[in-house]
Order: structure tokens, then C-alpha cells, then sequence
């Protein structure tokens, strides 16, 4: 959970230099490499990782680094008090892990009316939501007051009619949080607003000729989109650098916002793909990971922005959904596993199978070493990667952690009773963590494309 090496505030050594817990640290050690070899008997796994605990003996100045290391959260809590000038460490996933595991999480379902199917979601503040609906609405919940707010969609110079109107199906934040971008009332432009107070700065045009399927920011300036046309288009967001119109008069400031509309600074075509999916980008190798419709997993150079491999997934359908972990590594959702790939050749280090036939990965992300999945079933469940299993209950050790959406709302509801006697469940289209890992929120609605509907709620 945290980790503080200390220094001593008199004498030569900190409180927590005890020297009975090399010998502890030993035995605990003991015992996992016998477990882990036992496991290792019964059924090998595909994909081994070996740390340098795994040695029998440490060296004293290893012995004297642990002694020195605190790992008890009071001392990390009272060193950042102090403000303490010691080394101090914090898993931030920890605060989730443990509501997980403790089946602390109880959803509040939240009434959207008659909006159609939400597609992308993320957290503004502690307090506001923003998501995008299939019906190419653009809106934020606010968690306090319980209150949905729409805010204007930007029309193109060319006009938008109805059938170019085909959902909002990405929303992202720049690094520094000033800046979000997400889709236009043209389906196959972007659109970005400045942050915390959501005004229009421009809206981004002449790319795509087809929906825009999802966007990832580079930095605090670049952008990249995938569209279902094949094309990626890199875009810079710098307000120095925009031509923004003229203010009007004041009495229709308020009635009128001004806006400004740029031009993509490159577009490329993806080479060996059938309508861009999912777009990610990994810090760690500098690359744009992209996931088209036909099975393929595509890499970019995110410095030259140039293609450098397609590589086909294996046995993958309706990939839909793509996540990157700090370090590195891919998750692709499928239909009925998550793929673990390494992002150096793109091999599949391991297939994680879904509990559930046929249930369908419909979003995915990482929170430090636990994986988050939402299903076409109307439940997220939760990998724990390091430990090469699904997060298990404390509660109850026999089963493992799963949350289950409430049904949300349909429309009309005969068409639900319809379905082959089959009980309707709402698909988690997107979740996402607020930034303490306390709080979830999980949107979607139903799974087949002429059911209108929504499913929304907030896990806390």
C-alpha cells in the first residue's frame, strides 16, 4: 500500500529498523516459491515473471535498504505531514482494491430519461461527470445535486444534417486537465472545449469522411482520432496558434459562444485495417496503439507518427475496446477473452477467459496492476495481473469480485420481453474511476442496435 524509507530523527537507525524481520521476510518468502512451485506442478503457466526476492540470500546492503524501509501507512502519513525529506511511495490503486475486495461498492442508479445507449464517459471533477450518448448528445451529471445538464454540440462551416448525427463516441482530457475532446455534432469531426468551464475553443474538420470512433491525447497540445474511414488524423490544439473569430456584441455573448475551426496537421492512411476501433497511446514506447474492426492491431511512432506494424490478433472477434498499463502493456477486449499483449512483438502473454460465455468485452482499463472489464452482460469484473487471477472476495474466498448493473431503462419494453425469453441486461459501454479509485462510474445501455435505451450509476 505505501512505502517510506525513513531516517532516523536521533540515534543511527529509524523505528522500523527490527532486525527480526529479515527472518520474517525470509519464511513468507519460502513459502510463496513453495507455493508458486507447486502451482507450477499442477498446471504450468504460459507466461513467468521471476523477481530478485526469488534469491535465497540477500546482501547486506539489500538487508540494510529493508530495515530502513517502513511499509506501515501511518509512518508514509506522518513523513508527508512533516514533509519529511525521505523517499515515500503510495499505490493508488490500493483505496479500489481494498472497496473490491470488501464488497464496500453499492451503485446509485441514475435516471437519464429517454437518452439512447451511452457511449464514453469521464470525470471533469470530484463532482461532474461528462459522457456522450448515441443520440449525439453532449452532457454532464452532477454528482452532488443529482442533476444532468446538456451542453451544446459545435456545428462544422459545412452544416450538419441528421444522418451525419451518429453518437458521440469519445471524450479525453489533456494531461494537464485544461482542455477535453470528444465528438461534434458532425459525427466525423472533433470538437474541444476548455476546462473546468466548458466553453467551445474550436471544433476540428476536413479529416474524416465517416464516424469517429475514438481519440487519445499525446501531450497537452496533440491529439490523434481513429475513424471508421481508415484514417488517422493528428490535430494541434494550441489557443496562440488559432484564428479565432470575432467577438460578438455583447447582448449576444451569452446567446452566441464563438468557436474557432482548424484543420488536421497530418492524416494518414492505416495500412492492412477495416474501420479504426480504438485508439490508446503508450507513454512507455512513444507509440499509438490503434485496433481495427478486421482483427488487427496497428502501431504507430508517436514522434514521426508513422505506421510501424500490423500484426493480425489471434481468434479475435468484436474487438472492440483497447487499454494500456503504465508499463506498457495491451488489453484487448474480445468477445468472449481479454488479450494480454506485449507491446514489443505484439504476442499474447496471456488469454484471459471470461467467466461467462458469450458475454462480449465492451470496455476496459487499468488502475495499476488491476484490470478492470465491462461486459456485454451488465457486469464489470476485475484481473488482478500480477497475480495472474480475477480479483477474489475477502468476504467470500470461494468466489470472485463482480459488479452487477442495475437494468436501467428501455424503451419500449415489449421489444425487451421479446428477446427469446432471454432476461435483459444492459451492456457497460464505459467506466471510469474518479481520481481517488473510490469511485466508479459505469454507463451503456442495451446491446442490440434497435433497442433504445440507457443504463447509468455511480459506484461509491
Amino acid at each position: 500500500m505505501s512505502k517510506t524509507i525513513r531516517k532516523p530523527t536521533e540515534g543511527s537507525y529509524p523505528s522500523c529498523y527490527i532486525t527480526s524481520r529479515i527472518e520474517e521476510r525470509r519464511q513468507r518468502e519460502k513459502q510463496l516459491r513453495q507455493e508458486r512451485r507447486r502451482k507450477n506442478t499442477d498446471k504450468p503457466d504460459d507466461f513467468v515473471t521471476y523477481e530478485d526476492s526469488d534469491s535465497e540470500e540477500e546482501t547486506p546492503h539489500q538487508q540494510r535498504q529493508i530495515l530502513n524501509t517502513s511499509f506501515n501507512f501511518v509512518d508514509y502519513v506522518r513523513s508527508r505531514e512533516s514533509d519529511l525529506k525521505e523517499v515515500r511511495m503510495v499505490d493508488s490503486s490500493h483505496a479500489s482494491r481494498h472497496i473490491l475486495t470488501h464488497d464496500m461498492f453499492k451503485e446509485t442508479p441514475i435516471n437519464l430519461g429517454n437518452i439512447n445507449k451511452v457511449f464514453c464517459s469521464q470525470w471533469l471533477s470530484n463532482r461532474q461527470i461528462v459522457f456522450g450518448t448515441k443520440c449525439n448528445k453532449l452532457m454532464v451529471y452532477d454528482v452532488n445535486m443529482r442533476r444532468v445538464d446538456s451542453i451544446p454540440t459545435l456545428r462544422n462551416s459545412r452544416g450538419s444534417n441528421v444522418d451525419t448525427q451518429s453518437g458521440i463516441h469519445s471524450c479525453q482530457i489533456n494531461p494537464s486537465r485544461t482542455l477535453l475532446a470528444t465528438g461534434a455534432r458532425h459525427s466525423a469531426d472533433i470538437a474541444i472545449y476548455r476546462l473546468p468551464t466548458l466553453d467551445p475553443v474550436c471544433i476540428g474538420e476536413n479529416a474524416h469522411r465517416d464516424w469517429v470512433f475514438d481519440m487519445t491525447w499525446l501531450d497537452d497540445q496533440f491529439l490523434v482520432s481513429g475513424s471508421r474511414d481508415t484514417k488517422l488524423a493528428l490535430w494541434r490544439i494550441n489557443e496562440d496558434l488559432i484564428d479565432f473569430p470575432e467577438k460578438p456584441a455583447k447582448e449576444e455573448e451569452e446567446a452566441c459562444p464563438t468557436y474557432a475551426h482548424i484543420n488536421p496537421v497530418c492524416v494518414k492512411e492505416v495500412r492492412s485495417a477495416q474501420k479504426i476501433r480504438a485508439v490508446c497511446f503508450n507513454k512507455e514506447y512513444k507509440e499509438i496503439a490503434l485496433l481495427s474492426l478486421n482483427g488487427y492491431m496497428h502501431l504507430f511512432n508517436a514522434e514521426t507518427f508513422s505506421q510501424k506494424m500490423s500484426r493480425k490478433l489471434p481468434n479475435c472477434q468484436e474487438n472492440v475496446c483497447i487499454a494500456c498499463q503504465e508499463n506498457g502493456l495491451y488489453a484487448v477486449g474480445c468477445r468472449s477473452y481479454t488479450l494480454l499483449l506485449d507491446p514489443r512483438t505484439l504476442q499474447a502473454v496471456k488469454k484471459i477467459a471470461s467467466r461467462y460465455n458469450g458475454c462480449g468485452i465492451r470496455s476496459a482499463s487499468f488502475q495499476q496492476n488491476i484490470l478492470t472489464i465491462g461486459t456485454g452482460l451488465g457486469m464489470l469484473m476485475f484481473f488482478d495481473v500480477r497475480a495472474g487471477k480475477y480479483l477474489e472476495s475477502s468476504i467470500n474466498t470461494s468466489r470472485t469480485v463482480v459488479l452487477k448493473a442495475s437494468k436501467g431503462y428501455v424503451f419500449p419494453d415489449e421489444d425487451v420481453d421479446n428477446l427469446s425469453n432471454v432476461k435483459y441486461v444492459p451492456a457497460i459501454y464505459t467506466h471510469c474511476y474518479d481520481q481517488s479509485y473510490t469511485r466508479l462510474f459505469t454507463a451503456g445501455g442495451p446491446l442490440p442496435a434497435t433497442l433504445i435505451g440507457n443504463y447509468c450509476g455511480i459506484w461509491q
